[in-house]
């Protein structure tokens, strides 16, 4: 695979040429961007694959839904539903999508919705009885159609943009230019002992403009596994051997830090938002124990019912200055 997207290098510079005139005709106003009179709050990245977006739009959540009503609204990437849809008791993850689908177990009291016209869906809220009073963007920040009025970009620390090329050699969406459009960068899946020093020189890499602050963030993992409000503290798992579930684009992190506890496990490596078959589910059933990821329980659990075999490990994001951080957030809403 590698070696075929090297034979595409020369269809790189096309790339470029594409997505740099595409953002020129949105910069000098050619083409349309629709602006909004309420707090937009955009999180995306320059790169395919894993950043943290889902992780990063439930930071937000978690900081603001104790004072406004909130709406997100994401694609709803490989759902069997089409247009604008809201979540309710009837919502699954093959309805609305898997991130949404979690967004929506997780958390009462916000709108959470899938539209893959973000202007349509941002329509469309406005329209609601009790609409929303800022809606957070999953995975918007190519979606030059919306003029959000902060975009959060986000760039993983073992995958920086700073150290890539576009699509189809490299993993860019565009290019790396595209980021002066960011208010805040954050630099996800840090370890947690990152030095000062590496910070900074990652910082200076990125040479953010005058606007621009650079934040560093990195996972914190569960110290148990649930499953149907049950739970299983990882210490217990050191020998019980148990079989690895992942669909998500870099499980790398999560596999380091299974590892890092002495944990002994089998892992079964799928790509991201796998769409699990009967094959699949069967073998899976065969396991007398089962950990995945969150995202990945959504489309698992309707398979395994009641069992007890399959769990999930919880996650949420750290940010380091989080108090700058969350008052930079505050300070545009308000």
């Amino acid at each position: 695979m590698k070696f075929l997207r090297y034979l595409l290098l020369p269809v790189v510079p096309v790339y470029y040429l594409v997505t740099w005139l595409r953002n020129i005709l949105y910069d000098f106003g050619i083409k349309k961007s629709t602006s909004y009179t309420f707090p937009v709050i955009c999180v995306g990245n320059l790169s395919v694959g894993g950043t943290g977006k889902s992780p990063m739009i439930e930071y937000l959540i978690r900081l603001l839904k104790s004072e406004y009503h909130l709406a997100t609204l994401s694609r709803g990437y490989k759902r069997q539903t089409e247009g604008f849809v809201i979540a309710d008791e009837n919502a699954s993850a093959s309805s609305i999508g898997d991130e949404p689908f979690q967004f929506y177990q997780k958390f009462d009291n916000i709108i959470v919705s899938v539209d893959s016209d973000r202007v349509h869906g941002i329509s469309q809220l406005t329209d609601v009885p009790n609409p929303p009073e800022i809606i957070l963007l999953d995975d918007a920040f190519q979606h030059r159609k919306v003029k959000a009025g902060f975009n959060i970009l986000l760039t993983a620390f073992d995958d920086l943009y700073t150290e890539d090329i576009l699509l189809p050699t490299g993993n860019l969406r565009e290019p790396r230019q595209g980021a002066k459009r960011a208010d805040i960068i954050v630099v996800t899946k840090c370890p947690e002992n990152l030095s000062e020093e590496r910070k900074q020189q990652i910082t200076n890499d990125i040479n953010p403009l005058a606007h621009q602050e650079v934040f560093f963030g990195r996972i914190a993992y569960a110290k148990s596994v649930r499953n149907n409000g049950n739970q299983l503290d990882l210490e217990t798992l050191e020998n019980r051997p148990f079989t690895l579930v992942t669909g998500i684009a870099n499980p790398k992190p999560l596999v380091d830090h299974l590892k890092s506890l002495g944990l002994q496990f089998e892992h079964l490596k799928f790509k991201d938002h796998h769409d699990f078959n009967e094959t699949d589910i069967a073998i899976l059933k065969q396991k007398p124990l089962l950990v995945t990821t969150e995202k990945d329980m959504v489309r698992l659990q309707p398979h395994f019912n009641e069992s007890g075999s399959l769990y999930y490990l919880p996650i949420e994001i750290r940010m380091d200055r989080q108090a700058q951080f969350d008052t930079l957030i505050s300070n545009f809403i308000k």
